[in-house]
């Protein structure tokens, strides 16, 4: 581990919460990252300083951490000019060697200073324009440069770098409890679960097995999503639990009118993961519901799947589109894995019920049994090892 290399994390409303909480986030967030980083790090006035044990494998794991807002790898010396023409001469010569910088690059020097020094940031940036300048003979453009160097001076110290990488920002996970998640093989399920992640939530996924009505691949596909997601669970466990649905599928097709079997399969959904959630302690549940996307996403319908649950809902996706869903499942890397072939669900109605009456459907729910019937599901319930 070398001293005076390393990497300068940023956040970003963690530091506008009140100082009692803005410690509580701190201290998870660095949690968060020590828990998947072998490291040592420094807090100091709203930056987090990380000394990695191997520089690259850091910044790779700092681009699935909730609560980041961008980092910087960093290289840093004492407070004195002396130090900082040698440190920069040392570190331009580098970004020449590597390619990324020559004297036909325009630049500019962006300085920072936080504490009592006898000179401004406007005098650091001069001076460490005229080093450029002496070295490249490179020119210098404040408003539009090819190249943007920063100088950040704290206190005895200063740090030098060039990137500024996007962290995935939100707040860290674990700092807003636990929630549920209907987990499918599909889209949009494991982007509504991922933003409520980045909310700071520490999510149970709950996948419902429909075979025979779906294939193998649609279970392992929710499988290695689950899989997929705990890559960003940076000090927070990420459980999978299956629920065997199959058999109530089965007697909703039976004894229930064909088009209500989606209202139907939904409602009873919500009534297991309220269960399980009450038993783990959640605060609620996700899912991936967008207004009018499917039949069993339309206004009536969500208004009749979700009465008589207690349990608060959040839909993250209700106003999204599909483009939009799909580019935030690309971004987060589900998405080759939700669009592999799984031959869909068999149960689904050639006419599904798109505004289904509430009345109407407790009565068929009385008739058909369906509390048993549910009661039945959550013993089929176990976790998966992921």
């Amino acid at each position: 581990m070398q001293k005076n290399k390393l990497i300068i994390v940023r956040y970003g409303e963690i530091g506008i919460k009140s100082p009692k909480v803005r410690r509580r986030f701190e201290k998870k967030l660095i949690s968060n990252i020590k828990s998947i980083i072998d490291c040592e790090i420094q807090l100091d006035q709203g930056r987090i300083f990380l000394y990695p044990m191997d520089l690259n494998r850091a910044l790779e794991s700092l681009k699935k951490i909730f609560g980041i807002v961008s980092f910087s790898p960093a290289i840093a010396t004492k407070t004195d000019f002396d130090f900082i023409k040698e440190l920069l001469e040392n570190y331009i010569k580098e970004l020449i060697n590597k390619g990324l910088f020559s004297n036909k690059n325009s630049f500019a020097i962006r300085s920072r200073r936080i504490g009592s020094h006898d000179f401004t940031s406007r005098d650091m940036a001069s001076f460490c324009g005229s080093v450029v300048v002496d070295m490249t003979k490179s020119p210098v453009d404040l408003d539009n440069p090819d190249f943007e160097l920063f100088v950040e001076v704290r206190g005895d110290k200063t740090y030098i770098y060039h990137q500024k990488i996007a962290g995935l920002g939100g707040l860290p996970l674990g700092t807003q409890g636990t929630l549920v998640a209907l987990l499918s093989g599909g889209i949009d399920s494991p982007v509504a679960a991922f933003l409520m992640m980045k909310r700071g939530c520490k999510i149970i996924a709950l996948h419902f097995n429909n075979s025979p009505y779906t294939s193998p691949k649609s279970s392992k596909k929710a499988l290695n999503i689950a899989k997929k997601l705990k890559e960003y669970s940076a000090g927070s466990k990420l459980d999978f639990l299956q629920v065997d649905y199959g058999e109530f599928l089965k007697n909703c097709i039976e004894m229930a009118p064909e088009r209500l079997t989606c209202v139907l399969c939904k409602r009873g959904m919500y009534k297991i993961a309220e269960e399980i959630a009450e038993k783990e302690k959640a605060l609620g549940i996700i899912d991936g519901s967008s207004l009018g996307q499917v039949a069993s996403q339309t206004l009536p319908n969500l208004m009749v799947t979700r009465y008589s649950i207690s349990t608060p809902i959040f839909s993250p996706l209700i106003g999204f589109d599909k483009v939009e869903i799909e580019r935030l499942a690309k971004e987060i890397g589900t998405y080759p894995i939700s669009i592999l072939p799984d031959h869909g669900c068999t149960a689904v109605p050639k006419y599904p019920e798109t505004k289904a009456e509430l009345q109407r459907v407790l009565e068929v729910q009385e008739k058909m049994g369906i509390d048993k019937e549910l009661e039945n599901a959550m013993l089929s319930v176990k976790k998966m090892k992921i």
